[in-house]
């Protein structure tokens, strides 16, 4: 099993409630309140953490949410690789609306970073990563963090071996998918984000896969992952392009789906899968986690449950 290490430089201490009704200007009487260790990289490394791979998980910290977060890591035998962040660690929080099932999400910002400070992390991060390894790059960057940074990563370990994985958003999605060099091994986004991207509609699983192969050859990564939502995922590079469905699941909580999707393809490549039988599984354990409540997220069992449901298929140029 080869070494997986996630990054998350923005980690946040994911509260979720539910509510009968959410109404504005009324104090809304929440149920239970569940606390999990959140942040796409934390994420990843939960769900390959179940899966039972091998990962740890870079993490900035500070602060008592800090503690609690890192608490809650160890307490799931994730091992750590910590840095002190800027400032106190965030929090971030979502209530369901019983009677919808609508489900809404706060997210805080994270503290801002100095140049000495990325330039720090990117060191530590060089350094835990043995030769061969895989690095996740999960969730978004905190203020101060330049777009730049997943090439940074990149450029650092080159002559490693190691492979890079990339699921971010806003401005850095877009420089990545420009084209960089170094690029990363993997950069996965969902429908939304390659739509905006496109600049136009991708209403097939064709239209995706040909966009991610688009990206592909600016040299944006070497393969390419569009998410779909209910519609599955498609991949493009080396393999051609590839399609999976998602399984046929009801829907409880969205929270960790995309995270879980690249723990799970990370996890994947780590055992040996190939990249397609990779993106099936992603597609597996991304099905799982949108049946369970809150910040919940997959269990093995319903993983390779589900897996059979989510098999890899070329798609016809």
């Amino acid at each position: 099993m080869t070494d997986i290490l996630t990054v998350t430089l923005n980690p946040a201490l994911d509260l979720s409630a539910s509510t009968d009704r959410v109404t504005p200007n009324q104090k809304l009487r929440c149920g239970p309140l569940s606390v999990d260790p959140g942040g796409g990289g934390i994420n990843v490394a939960r769900v390959v953490r179940e899966l039972q791979g091998t990962v740890r998980a870079f993490v900035a910290l500070a602060g008592p949410t800090g503690m609690r977060l890192e608490e809650a890591l160890v307490a799931r035998g994730i091992p750590l690789v910590r840095m002190d962040a800027p400032a106190d660690t965030r929090e971030s929080f979502a209530v369901t609306d019983r009677t919808t099932g609508d489900q809404y999400r706060f997210v805080m910002p994270g503290p801002e970073w100095t140049d000495g400070e990325v330039a720090e992390a990117l060191r530590a991060i060089s350094t835990a990563v043995p030769q061969g390894g895989i690095v996740v790059l999960s969730g978004s960057q905190p203020p101060g963090v330049p777009v730049t940074f997943p090439t940074n990563v990149c450029r650092a370990l080159r002559g490693r071996g190691a492979q890079v994985i990339v699921d971010t958003s806003g401005e850095a999605l877009r420089y990545l998918a420009a084209g960089t060099n170094p690029a990363p091994a993997v950069l996965r986004m969902d429908s939304v984000e390659a739509e905006e991207l496109a600049g136009c509609p991708l209403a097939s699983r064709r239209d995706s896969a040909r966009f991610a192969a688009e990206l592909v050859a600016r040299g944006a990564a070497e393969r390419v992952i569009v998410a779909r939502g209910a519609d599955g995922s498609v991949m493009a590079g080396p393999d051609g392009l590839v399609q999976v469905s998602a399984a046929p699941v009801p829907v409880v909580s969205a929270v960790g789906a995309g995270d879980s999707f690249v723990g799970a393809y990370a996890y994947g490549i780590a055992a040996g899968l190939t990249a397609p039988e990779a993106l099936a599984l992603g597609a597996a354990a991304a099905s799982a986690t949108v049946t369970s409540p809150g910040t919940s997220l997959c269990r093995r069992a319903l993983v390779h449950e589900l897996l059979a449901q989510c098999g890899a298929s070329p798609i016809g140029a």
